[in-house]
């Protein structure tokens, strides 16, 4: 048995739609945020002038949106709402932004119901499941931290204890260069997947003009959709959980790594290949002169790694990677390595039942179930004659 690589890419764009969000869904998830969106800026807030600012950020800005595992099933859509407050950062308090919009959503007597608990940095609604899905909507409070007119940066509340300190963030400025990075593909692909979108969702959406840009997506999205399904999978312990990698680091490196490449299984190899050619800083070893230029993923003569964010090049997202002896760096590199093996090398396995089962542990079972007849057609069924036994034949034939 050999396997087809274009068959093979289109079953792993078949698997990265069942563990996307439903074209359906998404609506409800838009309708739902855009109706908290405007609640939060016909509110009241002491020393802010003017409405605050509402924008989405997360996987749902970026269209790679998966359907996270929590112990072992599939949990709840986690979608992401910036509240930014019109006053200067130097003119209020983390303490006191945070309380503004938490208050300002207890005034809605359907949100008070669904608040969650404060968190860490923001204040969540949990919206009960409709038809087998439900979604949590966090709302994160923040101020302007912006030096220039075009600078987006903001700053965000964060709580330790009973401690409010401000974090640096700049989603709308990532979701721009996220953009950039992805904008070739887009351009591919984008009309006839929103002319197949319309054409199944016409009670959603009248005309293709209708139908997002946010839910095109490109083999990079594709990409990232299976790398973070296949990783939480993988890490879906309790004792590995805690270094599984986060997605804003296997986003950006996706995008960094990304060149164009037409299809689901080329964007794969070409990102994950990439990313295998950095493991050897693992164990202190150098990398190839023209990987280690690419200055993605470093580590340090003091022991310690950056990964930095690609519009705040000051923030690192592999700041704890050095912890518990590269304990983060180590378990990315065996996820990589893991990858390699689980999605791009299988394609060697030449066992119908054992490509199922491999396939079945890297993305989930029942997606893999469901499309495995794309890559390895049943065996058909033969119609044969049945078979008749006589047990007291007539004469002639029976001998008395």
């Amino acid at each position: 048995m050999t396997i087809d690589v274009r068959k093979y890419s289109a079953f792993l764009e078949q698997i990265a739609c069942e563990i996307d969000i439903p074209p359906s869904k998404y609506q409800d998830a838009v309708d739902r945020y855009q109706a908290v969106g405007r609640w939060l800026e016909d509110g009241e807030y002491p020393d802010c002038h003017g409405e605050p600012s509402i924008c989405v950020q997360g996987s749902f800005r970026l269209g790679t949106v998966t359907r996270p595992i929590r112990d072992g099933i599939e949990a709840s859509y986690d979608i992401d709402l910036v509240c930014e407050l019109a006053t200067q950062k130097d003119r209020t308090t983390p303490r006191a932004v945070k309380a503004m919009v938490g208050d300002r959503l207890r005034e809605h007597g359907t949100y008070r119901k669904l608040l969650d608990f404060e968190g860490r940095r923001c204040w969540t609604l949990e919206y009960a499941e409709q038809g087998g899905v439900g979604f949590h909507l966090d709302v994160l409070p923040a101020v302007p931290d912006a030096r220039g007119l075009l600078d987006t940066a903001i700053a965000i509340t964060d709580k330790t204890d009973n401690t409010y300190t401000w974090s640096a963030s700049n989603p709308r400025g990532y979701g721009d260069w996220f953009d950039r990075k992805n904008a070739i593909a887009f351009q591919r692909v984008a009309f006839e997947q929103k002319q197949n979108i319309q054409r199944r969702e016409s009670l959603v959406y009248a005309s293709i003009d209708e139908v997002p840009d946010q839910l095109v997506r490109t083999p990079l999205q594709r990409s990232i959709q299976l790398m973070k399904r296949h990783r939480d999978l993988r890490f879906n312990h309790h004792d590995r959980i805690d270094y599984a990698p986060i997605s804003i680091i296997v986003t950006t490196l996706a995008a960094h790594l990304y060149g164009s490449e037409p299809d689901v299984y080329s964007a794969l190899s070409g990102i994950v290949g990439k990313l295998h050619a950095h493991a050897a800083l693992v164990e202190g070893r150098a990398i190839e002169p023209a990987v280690a230029a690419m200055g993605l993923v470093q580590r340090r003569a003091d022991g310690t790694w950056y990964i930095g964010n690609p519009v705040k090049p000051d923030e690192n997202f592999a700041d704890r990677w050095h912890e518990d002896n590269h304990a983060r760096a180590r378990a990315f590199f065996a996820w990589v390595d893991a990858l390699h093996k689980d999605l791009l090398n299988i394609l060697g396995e030449t066992n119908p039942r054992l490509l199922k089962e491999r396939l079945g542990r890297a993305l989930g079972a029942a997606a893999v179930a469901k499309h495995f007849d794309m890559l390895v057609p049943p065996e058909p069924v033969l119609d044969t004659p049945p078979r008749i036994h006589i047990t007291r034949p007539a004469k002639p034939w029976r001998e008395d």
